[in-house]
């Protein structure tokens, strides 16, 4: 079982203690995916525009987020 499968089990938890800690687990891990998709998206030409809308997010929300922060090199498992 993956990492990310063994954390949404987790989530669904009737312990608030170990529920809560998963979901901040996948928060962590779903702001690292997106920064790593991010950065492929631009490294592949695609526009503020074509992420934003692929993230169902404003063009603004997306630049804001991501336009002044270096890219991420390798893989997102480090």
């Amino acid at each position: 079982m993956s990492q990310a499968t063994e954390l949404a089990a987790a989530a669904g938890s009737a312990d608030p203690k170990v529920g809560l800690r998963a979901v901040l687990a996948l928060r962590r891990l779903l702001e690292r995916l997106e920064v790593v998709q991010v950065d492929n998206a631009r490294r592949q030409g695609w526009s503020w525009q074509e992420i934003a809308d692929a993230l169902e997010v404003s063009r603004q929300a997306v630049h804001k987020k991501h336009a002044g922060r270096p890219a991420v090199q390798g893989s997102w498992e480090a």
